[in-house]
């Protein structure tokens, strides 16, 4: 692979107290993916550096930059976000500056993202409450890219190799869940489920399965009727239009007899229902994947882990996961793009030839 045709990942920092750092230095240390990919780690070379004294990879080198315009294909690049000179890495502490840090590789690599000079862009795991500032106000980096994108309907689609999961309702509090739940919004969702394992997964006749909110499926009414009264005639209408959709399912007897097995995706009805058993089944290697935007974002599906930060024992598995998985989508989208972009060209020369035969 030329280096004109390597794609390039952008890979914010996160909370660099956290263990974003470790593991984007273990997945992308000793230059592993320069033969795929050229990363970019937006965030700090002091950090950077600090990081790679802790983990003991003197032999390794990255390449600091100001600007993406400067990277180097053949190396890691960093490009510096701000002022790192009073930065104190400091692993497992909540600090004001490493939410500064963590707002302004972000933004930065969200710029370039926007502007085509990135391809992709994997996000570390940042602390929601260090970062949060008057340009910052959301729940997560998925509620901020989709402000800044203005894309209203994202998906949260937790994806790995065996398993892919959506949910209806995403960071809301428990209580808020119930009355966020409408047909509207759960067809919305089953249409982004069905978009993006098509466009970006390259499943054309997707199996989709939908599980309930209440204990049972609500058991026929007995424990609730949004089955009977939401999500089922959901189901009918988005079956209707001749897509494979089937439920509603009790989570516990889905996930417990290994019913997902069957299905392309599910689609869970909040957080906790979805994400509980997919970081169970495949933590290691699950990927937090924002359906939905025109660019591509992936994440680890893990957090910050201030316990071990620091103590080179953070499992880089998902971070590496996260970044293949950004490189297969952004290759997924452009060869279909490739494909649609020939098909019209074929239509526009037979219009051409049937107007001249006219």
């Amino acid at each position: 692979m030329s280096e004109l045709q390597k794609p390039i990942i952008g890979i914010s920092i996160g909370d660099f107290n956290g263990i974003g750092p470790e593991v984007i230095l273990k997945a992308v240390g000793g230059n592993r993916l320069n033969k795929i990919c050229t990363p970019v780690i937006y965030g700090s070379g002091k950090v950077i550096n600090r990081y790679r004294q802790i983990l003991e990879l003197k032999d390794w080198q990255f390449f600091t930059i100001q600007k993406i315009e400067q990277l180097n294909h053949k190396q890691v690049n960093v490009i510096n976000c701000m002022n790192d000179q009073n930065l104190e890495v400091n692993p497992g502490a909540i600090t004001p500056e490493a939410g500064k840090l963590a707002f302004e590789s972000l933004k930065r690599a969200v710029e370039d993202l926007k502007s085509g000079k990135i391809t992709a862009l994997v996000t570390a795991p940042i602390n929601k409450h260090n970062i949060q500032s008057d340009v910052f106000k959301f729940p997560g980096h998925t509620e901020f890219l989709a402000d800044t994108f203005g894309t209203k309907d994202v998906l949260m689609f937790m994806v790995s190799n065996d398993l892919k999961i959506g949910v209806v309702t995403g960071h809301l509090p428990l209580e808020q869940v119930k009355q966020n739940i409408n047909k509207e919004l759960i067809t919305k969702k089953l249409e982004q489920i069905k978009t993006s394992l098509k466009r970006d997964f390259g499943i054309q006749k997707p199996r989709i399965a939908v599980l309930g909110l209440n204990p049972h499926a609500g058991e026929n009414g007995l424990l609730g009727n949004e089955e009977e009264e939401i999500i089922k005639p959901a189901i009918t209408e988005f079956k209707k239009k001749g897509n494979i959709v089937f439920g509603p399912f009790p989570a516990d007897g889905f996930f417990g007899t290994a019913a997902w097995k069957n299905y392309d995706a599910v689609l869970a009805m909040y957080h906790d229902q979805g994400l509980m058993p997919f970081k169970m089944i495949a933590f290691e290697n699950g990927v937090n994947f924002t359906a939905g935007l025109p660019k591509v974002r992936t994440s680890p599906d893990h957090g910050t882990a201030y316990d071990i930060a620091g103590k080179n024992q953070a499992d880089e598995s998902s971070m590496l996961n996260a970044i293949y998985t950004a490189i297969d989508i952004a290759k997924n989208r452009q060869e279909l793009s490739d494909l649609e972009a020939n098909s019209m060209k074929k239509k526009t020369i037979v219009l051409k030839e049937a107007s001249m035969e006219d």
